[in-house]
């Protein structure tokens, strides 16, 4: 004898299943992020096109998050993602600069602005992978 699962269990079951191509699809991105971020950098490197971090902190995290934006953009594109979406989630990377004034005034320093930038990118990704939920758990 077959039992039909409950409601409940129905809705847990489709709701699980629904967050996966999230998770997933986020991975991916960061994943795209951080070979972007080192292939992208290192070529600036090898073309003498990068800047100390120490003395243009602004600069040097501008640059990364371009490398991060061109390798997690090329990948959602790859993916089949439209511009809106894939502009949108790019953004993303470039949140963190309105900390740069506080940075400026030495109310905070280099590496740590750098250390809440990491933290507030994936953050800033998340909330438009939510917003795009539907776009973004399709792929």
């Amino acid at each position: 004898m077959t039992t039909r699962p409950t409601d409940l269990e129905a809705t847990h079951r489709h709701a699980t299943f629904g967050w996966r191509p999230l998770a997933r699809h986020y991975v991916e991105m960061i994943l795209a992020m951080v070979v972007g971020m080192f292939v992208l950098g290192a070529l600036r490197s090898a073309a003498g096109l990068t800047v100390p971090f120490e003395e243009q902190p602004g600069t040097a995290y501008l640059l990364m998050a371009i490398d991060m934006s061109l390798g997690m953009g090329a990948w959602m594109r790859y993916r089949g993602h439209g511009w809106a979406g894939t502009l949108e989630m790019c953004a993303a990377m470039f949140v963190p600069l309105v900390l740069l004034p506080v940075v400026w005034t030495d109310a905070m320093g280099a590496m740590t602005f750098m250390m809440v930038a990491h933290v507030v990118m994936p953050i800033a990704m998340l909330a438009v992978l939510l917003r795009r939920r539907d776009e973004h758990g399709h792929c």
